[in-house]
């Protein structure tokens, strides 16, 4: 007769004892008691998920990880994505994108100016990311704050005759769109090999989006990627992204995240775009980013 000893069989992970408290009216929550350096187990797992979903924008308190267990925990959500800037990969984990102004030997040890302008993470490929994480390794002692605004409360509040002109329209997100600009501005900003460039030929997605998940539209264009609106002139294109850009960050719309030491961020990128108030350059600042693939827009 054969048979499975103790030390053989799985053992199911404990349940822990945490909280999920709301941080604000816009949007987002904080996870208080939580240790993501345990195994997480499904009920823990599957109350995450459905927190994430409810407030857009969940932030772990606290979080001594290693970034082989931030790599472990998001991709219990989904494959994860690879950076195009992969000289700013960690060497061990080449899917951590290393956020940081710190310079070692003169040179960048990540991308210093991440977040300048308002956008969704990797809206510029057809499978653009599902939610981001984002684990604080070194904070400067002023400034470094995420703004995060909520773009289904956006479009809900948009008048009833712009929902009907939007609704159908498709609008283009490139990767390039803002690259030189923010090349001539900051030092950190590599020169784009032909190759990286391949890598992110513009793509076209629907101005409103269906979240997957939720059924919830959400806008879905950022003055960081969306370069145009493919059904439209020029100049009407032009015209009405300026308008949608400023209506999507309206402050009723907006949770501003004040950075504490061991905070892990998630963002759920079909519902928010986000936004780094940015850091004086004299300051160190450095964190560790997953980003997990998601699904085709409609």
């Amino acid at each position: 007769m054969s048979f499975t000893s103790t030390l053989e069989r799985p053992v199911a992970a404990a349940s822990q004892d945490f909280e999920i408290r709301a941080l604000g009216e816009a949007l987002g929550a904080e996870v208080i008691g939580l240790d993501l350096a345990r195994p997480l187990a499904d009920a823990d797992f599957r109350r995450l998920h459905r927190a994430h979903l409810d407030h857009h924008v969940l932030v772990f308190r606290d979080q001594r990880i290693t970034p082989a267990q931030q790599v472990t925990f998001s991709r219990r959500f989904g494959p994860l994505q690879t950076h195009v800037l992969k000289q700013f990969a960690l060497s061990a984990h080449p899917e951590v994108l290393i956020v940081s102004n710190i310079k070692k030997d003169g040179a960048p040890i990540g991308l210093g100016d991440a977040g300048h302008y308002w956008h969704s993470d990797i809206s510029y490929v057809e499978k653009p990311s599902l939610g981001s994480l984002l684990h604080a390794q070194e904070l400067p002692s002023e400034g470094g704050d995420t703004l995060f605004a909520d773009q289904h409360a956006a479009y809900e509040a948009l008048p009833d005759d712009l929902k009907a002109r939007i609704a159908n329209l498709r609008a283009e997100h490139s990767y390039l769109c803002k690259y030189e600009e923010l090349r001539a501005r900051s030092p950190w900003r590599p020169k784009l090999t032909q190759e990286q460039v391949d890598q992110v030929k513009p793509v076209v997605h629907p101005v409103v989006r269906t979240h997957p998940e939720t059924g919830r539209k959400a806008l879905f264009v950022s003055e960081h990627f969306t370069t145009r609106i493919v059904d439209l002139p020029e100049d009407e294109s032009r015209a009405l992204l300026v308008e949608l850009f400023a209506h999507s960050v309206r402050p009723e719309f907006v949770y501003r995240h004040v950075w504490q030491p061991h905070d892990m961020v998630f963002w759920d990128n079909r519902s928010v775009v986000h936004l780094a108030a940015g850091t004086p350059d004299h300051l160190r600042r450095k964190l560790y980013r997953t980003t997990i693939e998601g699904d085709t827009p409609f």
